[in-house]
């Protein structure tokens, strides 16, 4: 039985290892947990079949995560250039820190005085639903740090919502992506941005166009990288001093 066992098991290491190099070989093996290997023709199907179900359902937020994965080959490595070169943004990458329920201490956002980012991020999540949970993890990014780039991303994707003060109906939503575009340069942005408006009326529209847009993208092109800020450190900061540091002009 011995002598079976010692001579089976080198086998099977074997075999394990010419599997591991053949996939190392096809660029076909999982970078981080939950990676989903694709070749760039699958990427470009990806893409194409989820920015249609984008545009068909903006509220896909399934669909926006895959489109943002499968066409951010540039702006990705864009932003995570600007994070390791900014005291800030390096701390980030090498600590990694996730905002999640599981991290937050809600009972102490929650008592933080009016006006501070904790307490509105809190107001914004509860007087709208929403949940720093349901931001899907990275899949189809071929680079264990520019999945983190794009996680992040989402995670602090409501705290632009409270720092802009944009609410998450459509029209916030696009004013929103707006800013986001003109800040990480993200295809899925410019094309929440570009396609988002179809769905508004005529008044909606007239305010998009004439107040909210010209200082959404004045406020992109002033203000510094989003991705650059210890969000979870500034939790009582007043929401105005962040703002006014970050370079976001008031809300019209």
């Amino acid at each position: 039985g011995r002598a079976c066992l010692s001579h089976t098991e080198p086998r099977a290491r074997d075999r394990r290892s010419e599997a591991e190099e053949e996939e190392e070989e096809e660029g076909c093996y999982q970078l981080y947990p939950g990676h989903i290997p694709t070749s760039p023709l699958q990427k470009a199907l990806l893409a194409a079949g989820s920015a249609f179900m984008a545009l068909y359902d903006p509220y896909r937020h399934d669909m926006v995560a895959v489109l943002g994965e499968t066409t951010g080959c540039l702006a990705l490595p864009n932003l995570r250039d600007k994070m390791k070169h900014h005291p800030e943004g390096y701390r980030i990458l090498q600590e990694r820190p996730c905002i999640r329920l599981s991290t937050l201490d809600m009972a102490r956002l929650r008592g933080l005085p009016d006006g501070t980012l904790g307490r509105e991020y809190v107001r914004f999540l509860e007087d709208n639903k929403v949940s720093p949970d349901t931001r899907m993890p990275p899949k189809f990014v071929d680079d264990e740090e520019l999945a983190y780039v794009i996680q992040r991303y989402r995670e602090v994707h409501d705290l632009m919502h409270t720092l802009l003060g944009m609410p998450t109906n459509m029209l916030g939503e696009v004013v929103v992506k707006w800013f986001e575009a003109i800040q990480t340069g993200l295809p899925m942005c410019v094309l929440g941005a570009a396609f988002g408006p179809v769905r508004l009326s005529a008044r909606k529209l007239q305010v998009l166009a004439t107040e909210l847009v010209p200082w959404a993208i004045r406020s992109g092109r002033n203000a510094s990288c989003i991705l650059n800020v210890y969000y979870e450190q500034r939790w009582e900061q007043p929401v105005e001093s962040l703002r006014e540091e970050i370079g976001i002009f008031p809300p019209p």
